[in-house]
């Protein structure tokens, strides 16, 4: 039995049921444009040039000085931590917002290993996944060569080539396990809980990279048993362009090592000027320097407009998107050389898609050129993105028909949809 081919009325009549259609009203999205890359940088919430403009022209301009009380300005990380732990299964005080990802990753990389090498020095190896998001698996070996140049005994980073080889490196040697909860290049998420226990039963503490996931899907950090975990806030969480990023740390390991960038923030009285380091209890003693206020402004009016939904209501959109997008490329695209690199299987989704194509980046050049924003990765990879807060059904049904114009005319192939910028 043939299944009904979609239509757009079918598109136009899913918009009208969802139930946050009237959140796109809050985003600040360009008239002609599809934007399916939230997934690299989320569209701008209308609020946050307001909240820009207060903190630049009133608590700065006009504050000065004094903002950082007046203002709650010290406090941000800590406040801002708090809103976002509910988005990742977090409690209060278990999260701040703060720094890089990559500065994140490497104060947990070495906290995590300095717990490992306490309590089993024999574990050197960290396992993680080749095409993990790469400033993980860079940012990993920076810290290794760090602690072999400083008499260290030698860390090995053990590389899988995907989740069914986890089991086979996961031996008594293993000290943590690396991964990224929704990969970037696939979209194929991993069962937070189901893995975390692998690993703990292998001995081994787990560092989670939720870059691609939080905001986007259902994480719950503490029911899964995580020990760390790390995330930004630039992308489905919609903090602007470099906004600071997160960490998590499990109540547990907060008391047992301070972080080797002990910054003056993360002094227990970092107004008494003391020469001697003494760490904050709790979480907070893994910031370091002075923040970045107007961005950890902006941040909040990202997280902000997560407290009128949940995120079950979201995940049931994006999987309902992404199951539109998937269909409807196969329904109008067939006759072209696209192949899917996602997972069919909701339990293995995250909040992207993505298609491979021999002439994948001119075909994402040439998409661009006429309203829809999708990105590219290596190796071939086109990445389409679906952030359920401002992405429509309709949206689906449009950006569909134009990647089907663009194959079938083969209007990709101009000699400007295959120059490369610095960013793809």
């Amino acid at each position: 039995m043939n299944t009904p081919n979609i239509t757009l009325a079918d598109c136009r009549a899913l918009d009208a049921r969802d139930p946050l259609a009237p959140l796109r009203a809050q985003f600040d999205l360009p008239d002609g444009v599809i934007y399916l890359d939230g997934n690299s940088l989320g569209a701008m919430p209308k609020a946050s040039a307001q909240r820009a403009h207060e903190v630049i022209t009133q608590e700065w301009g006009v504050g000065l000085i004094r903002s950082w009380n007046t203002a709650g300005w010290f406090d941000l990380p800590r406040r801002l931590g708090d809103k976002l732990a509910r988005l990742v299964g977090g409690q209060a005080d278990e999260v701040v917002v703060t720094d890089t990802a990559s500065t994140n990753l490497f104060k947990l990389m070495a906290a995590a290993l300095r717990l490992q090498k306490d309590k089993s020095p024999g574990r050197r190896v960290i396992v993680s996944e080749r095409n993990n998001f790469p400033t993980d698996l860079y940012i990993t070996q920076g810290l290794m060569d760090l602690l072999q140049s400083l008499g260290s005994a030698d860390y090995e980073l053990r590389l899988v080539d995907g989740p069914a080889d986890l089991d086979a490196a996961l031996g008594d040697d293993v000290a943590v396990l690396l991964l990224t909860h929704v990969n970037y290049q696939t979209g194929y998420m991993y069962d937070l809980a189901e893995v975390t226990a692998r690993a703990h039963r292998a001995g081994a503490v787990t560092v989670w990279d939720l870059c691609h996931s939080a905001g986007a899907v259902p994480v719950d950090l503490n029911g899964a048993n995580a020990d760390y975990a790390v995330g930004c806030t630039y992308k489905y969480l919609n903090g602007g362009p470099g906004a600071p990023a997160f960490l998590w740390v499990n109540p547990r390991h907060q008391e047992n090592f301070w972080q080797p960038l002990s910054g003056w923030w993360g002094h227990a009285r970092p107004f008494a000027m003391e020469a001697q380091y003494d760490p904050h209890a709790g979480v907070k003693r893994y910031l370091c320097g002075t923040q970045a206020i107007t961005s950890l402004a902006m941040v909040e009016s990202g997280i902000d407009t997560f407290a009128q939904t949940d995120m079950q209501q979201l995940r049931t959109k994006s999987l309902a998107l992404t199951d539109l997008f998937i269909a409807l490329v196969r329904q109008e695209c067939a006759d072209f050389p696209l192949t899917l690199n996602t997972p069919l299987d909701h339990k293995y989704r995250g909040s992207q898609v993505g298609f491979e194509h021999p002439q994948g980046f001119a075909v994402v050049q040439a998409l661009i050129a006429r309203g829809v924003i999708p990105d590219y990765r290596e190796p071939q990879i086109m990445r389409f993105g679906f952030t359920p807060l401002y992405i429509g059904f309709e949206d689906v049904w449009n950006a569909v028909a134009v990647l089907k114009d663009i194959l079938q005319t083969g209007s990709w192939d101009q000699p400007r949809f295959h120059q490369r910028g610095t960013v793809t």
